[in-house]
């Protein structure tokens, strides 16, 4: 089962989707869910304070899906944390394979934001994962813990950082890899977490990559996975839900 005393976290990345009638529709038909797990939208931006009024008084959480390493100054186009946080944002996601291969952004940038989002109040949702390439030389494990040594910021702690972990080759495919093989990889960054991360042995570990209802019972159940981070499927509430529903089962 997942790791016992670690509250799952499905967490839904939007990514670039979505018009302020499909927030309103999706949040509305999400925000009176209960459950044992902790349930985050992460909109793009345009669209942060719309849904972060439309969740008010629910206990949906509120993300972004990146920042700035720095609070304020002349970066057309960015957005600070501080700002984030300003709009009523819990979490941000940082370091996503699309982020890293479409703005070139490399691990030690994705620590200096996951260091800006601490100073904020935020909670940093680091993502990690290997290429197909990268898998098929067996490189996967050395892979993922440079990129965690890197990206981890310095007083990143279990309150205050997630990593989720995404085999870049599964995002979006519908491909997957096996229990085996993400047991295998989250316990590694278990082991990893405990020996350099305050906390870390009570620390989340996301798995992410095609993540839909009809695996996430399987997933959610596999040794040291607390929770998703989920893609597609996060628009759509009965697939969200879904999903959140396999994850509190592993839960118990």
């Amino acid at each position: 089962m997942a790791t016992p005393g670690i509250r799952p976290l499905v967490a839904g990345n939007w990514k670039m989707n979505g018009s302020l009638a499909m927030a309103s529709a999706l949040v509305g038909a999400l925000k009176g869910r209960q459950g044992n797990v902790d349930l985050l939208v992460c909109p793009p931006f345009p669209y942060l304070a719309a849904v972060g009024a439309a969740l008010a008084g629910s206990k949906l959480a509120l993300g972004a899906q990146d920042c700035h390493a720095d609070a304020s100054g002349a970066h057309t186009g960015d957005v600070a944390a501080p700002m984030l946080a300003d709009l009523g944002c819990s979490y941000v996601i940082l370091g996503h394979s699309e982020r890293r291969t479409d703005h070139g952004e490399t691990s030690g940038m994705v620590a200096a934001k996951a260091q800006a989002a601490l100073a904020a109040g935020l909670t940093a949702i680091i993502c990690v994962g290997e290429t197909e390439a990268q898998r098929n030389a067996g490189e996967e494990l050395k892979i993922v813990e440079k990129q965690i040594v890197e990206s981890v910021p310095s007083g990143a702690n279990a309150g205050n950082t997630v990593i989720a972990y995404e085999p870049v080759w599964a995002i979006g495919t519908g491909k997957t890899p096996t229990a085996a093989d993400v047991e295998a990889m989250h316990r590694h960054i278990r082991a990893l977490l405990k020996s350099r991360v305050t906390g870390g042995a009570g620390m989340r570990i996301l798995y992410g990559g095609s993540v839909k209802p009809s695996n996430a019972a399987e997933l959610m159940a596999v040794a040291e996975v607390n929770g998703a981070l989920v893609g597609g499927a996060s628009l759509k509430a009965e697939d969200f839900w879904g999903i959140a529903e396999g994850a509190a089962k592993s839960a118990g």
